[in-house]
């Protein structure tokens, strides 16, 4: 379960603002490997896994596209009713709050892969390391 860095972009939600991004980041040859892009009054908060952080960084500042940087998880479950309830519930239980998750399964299906932002990632790692995700 590696922690990693997201890229977070927030703008107003207008029609051409991912195309952008993703123009931005196409053309600097670095890939989107996921994305979640929920909409609140408005606005939109674009987070971003992208293969090469640093250069999309670079691209990003040259594209004058404004982003923050967020630690996030990625976990690897089993793609199986209850895998993500034992994971959330395992946090729960260490009161740890899920700020922002997003999943997609994998190629080929059988493992569903969950982005987490957590109030406190440390404590999460060590929450989750302590039972084998296999297991969920």
């Amino acid at each position: 379960m590696p922690a990693i860095t997201q890229l977070v972009i927030s703008e107003e939600s207008k029609p051409g603002t991912l195309a952008h991004v993703a123009s931005v980041l196409g053309a600097a040859g670095v890939n989107i490997k996921a994305f979640s892009a929920p909409e609140v009054t408005g606005h939109g908060h674009l987070r971003l896994l992208v293969n090469d952080v640093e250069k999309a960084k670079v691209a990003l500042t040259g594209g004058k596209i404004k982003f923050r940087e967020e630690a996030a998880l990625v976990l690897s479950l089993e793609n199986k009713p209850g895998a993500l309830s034992e994971v959330a519930e395992l946090l729960k239980h260490a009161q740890i709050n899920i700020e922002c998750a997003y999943l997609t399964p994998s190629r080929e299906g059988k493992r569903a892969i969950v982005v987490l932002t957590v109030s406190d990632q440390q404590k999460a790692l060590a929450t989750l390391r302590d039972k084998s995700l296999d297991e969920i």
